[in-house]
């Protein structure tokens, strides 16, 4: 999981702000482990997963056996990456450790689902993505495998996104391997598919927004419909067809899913050749939408 440096002035507002997010995020995320994965054996990869493995065998705290684990990783990724990690990923991947300790002795180890793998699984991926997202977004970190990869891709120049996959896969072939059930890292796959949706949900927020690409011969019409109707703005952006090499304009712009849906009806009626590529908008920035400016305040 990635670590960044910043600089809040201590105490001031955004100091609390990011603090905040950590001790939360740290929280949901212990609350992941220790109420959903760790009591069904889940292994979704990661220093947490590891733990979950070795408490299994030697009946040690998963949370300090994670600290434990996370603290030469994260010397290492000092001494080859630099000083990535600051205090707030220290605090992140302290906490997180604590809580998932104390939240596992309070509740027995035994879980919320108990007995049910698969709704374990659901929230488990649920609740750690969502607390993983929010110590990201306090821009901390809370250790892990990653840092392994990130060394990796150092030293032999893989893209960190292909060094993690082996990192994380051994650990969960590991779990299905000390465990002796092939079915676990199936539960694994889907825990970690929905950790790093909500990790982007988190991050990206959830938009409505569709970004469209028209190209039409009757582009001004659609122009006047997008400009005077939906009451949105957009680009024209000079092109040329690949195959007859007719000069062509292409219509750029942003609406929502109602206005989507009015625009291609009346695309239909005046253009039914018209191209038209609809892409998921997952942030817009910019001008009667969010401002740069409330996007930073707001992280």
């Amino acid at each position: 999981m990635a670590a960044f440096i910043t600089k809040e002035k201590l105490f001031s507002n955004r100091w609390f702000q990011a603090y905040g997010m950590i001790v939360l995020g740290s929280f949901i995320l212990a609350t992941g482990y220790a109420l959903f994965i760790a009591p069904h054996e889940i292994v979704p990869g990661g220093v947490f997963g590891l733990a979950i493995v070795i408490h299994s065998f030697t009946d040690l705290p998963i949370g300090m056996t994670a600290l434990a684990i996370n603290i030469p990783i994260v010397i290492v990724g000092i001494r080859v990456l630099g000083r990535r990690f600051g205090w707030k990923t220290i605090v992140g991947f302290v906490l997180t450790s604590v809580f998932t300790d104390l939240i596992w002795y309070m509740t027995g180890g035994s879980g919320i689902a108990e007995g049910d793998t698969l709704l374990s699984t659901l929230f488990g991926g649920l609740f750690i993505g969502a607390g993983v997202g929010l110590v990201f977004k306090a821009r901390a970190s809370t250790g892990g495998t990653d840092v392994i990869a990130k060394v990796i891709s150092r030293k032999t120049r893989i893209p960190v996104s292909q060094a993690i996959m082996p990192v994380d896969g051994f650990v969960v072939l590991l779990g299905a391997i000390s465990f002796g059930n092939w079915t676990m890292p199936l539960y694994a796959i889907i825990a970690i598919f929905i950790i790093g949706k909500v990790i982007d949900v988190i991050l990206q927020g959830v938009s409505y927004e569709k970004t469209l690409f028209i190209v039409s011969d009757y582009h001004q019409q659609i122009k006047d419909k997008i400009l005077v109707d939906l009451n949105r703005g957009g680009t024209l952006i000079p092109a040329k067809g690949m195959y007859n090499q007719n000069e062509k304009q292409i219509i750029f712009t942003v609406v929502s899913r109602r206005e989507l849906a009015i625009l291609e009806e009346h695309i239909l009626n005046i253009d039914p050749n018209a191209f038209m590529s609809v892409i998921n908008a997952n942030e817009i920035i910019g001008h009667g939408f969010k401002t740069l400016d409330a996007k930073l305040s707001k992280d």
